[in-house]
């Protein structure tokens, strides 16, 4: 290959913070958010579309996952390389860096959060509480929210910066109310989702080169090798100080 061809994979949650900074003729492939709910159901998707990519000669597939309950250990790269943040999950790219989430599970560890991606897929929640009703009856599903949220004290709403916030904002305010959680907000950073786009791919990243496979010990140890070039020939777009 080495036609420089890079397709981005994300989840529907990811690619909503990807779009506004995305170049225009990047390809992208959006996958359902529902997959989360069977690890084993995403892994097999992902593979899918890995593969499905690397037989339409992207040379670069940029995951907008993270580690998100082993879905991506046994990823194979194939013809193509990989590239996903080194991260549990996407609350951290949301937050910018895998130390920014650890900041808050160290200030409160039963802590609930969203972002208007969340939203948007109807995972809320809300929306879980709305489908246990359907299922169960109002009474029965009171008694699962109360155990499922046992743990939890507050809900986070992560401002990332998108259109109509003050929307999203009160959804959420909304919702930390409905289950007595303590509200609260913090700013969200585009940073780590900028460089999943434009590069440097250093220790942040795990990169898969071709015929490799994504180990989990991949995700708990610095890369053995970076790759700092860009993704691009084209230099990325020039940030203003606000947008950082």
């Amino acid at each position: 290959m080495g036609n420089g061809r890079t397709k981005v994979i994300a989840c529907a949650t990811v690619i909503e913070e990807m779009l506004p900074i995305m170049p225009p003729d990047l390809a992208y492939e959006v996958l359902d958010f529902g997959l989360h709910l069977i690890p084993g159901s995403l892994k097999t998707r992902l593979q899918e579309a890995i593969d499905t990519a690397c037989a339409e000669e992207y040379d670069t597939i940029i995951l907008g996952y993270g580690l998100c309950s082993l879905a991506v250990v046994g990823l194979e790269a194939r013809s193509c390389t990989i590239v996903v943040p080194r991260v549990d999950d996407c609350i951290a790219c949301f937050l910018g860096s895998r130390d920014a989430y650890t900041a808050q599970n160290k200030k409160e560890p039963g802590t609930y959060y969203l972002t208007k991606g969340w939203i948007e897929v109807s995972d809320t929640l809300l929306d879980e509480y709305n489908r246990a009703v359907v299922k169960y009856g109002e009474e029965r599903a009171e008694r699962i929210m109360r155990i499922m949220l046992q743990n939890y004290k507050r809900l986070v709403y992560i401002d990332t910066g998108t259109d109509n916030q003050e929307y999203y904002r009160k959804y959420a305010r909304n919702v930390a109310k409905k289950f007595n959680l303590r509200f609260e907000e913090v700013k969200g950073s585009d940073e780590l989702i900028y460089r999943t786009l434009y590069g440097p791919w250093d220790d942040d990243f795990v990169v898969a080169q071709p015929g490799e496979t994504i180990k989990y010990t991949d995700f708990k140890t610095k890369a053995t090798t970076t790759n700092n070039l860009s993704m691009y020939a084209m230099k990325p777009p020039q940030r203003q100080e606000s947008d950082v």
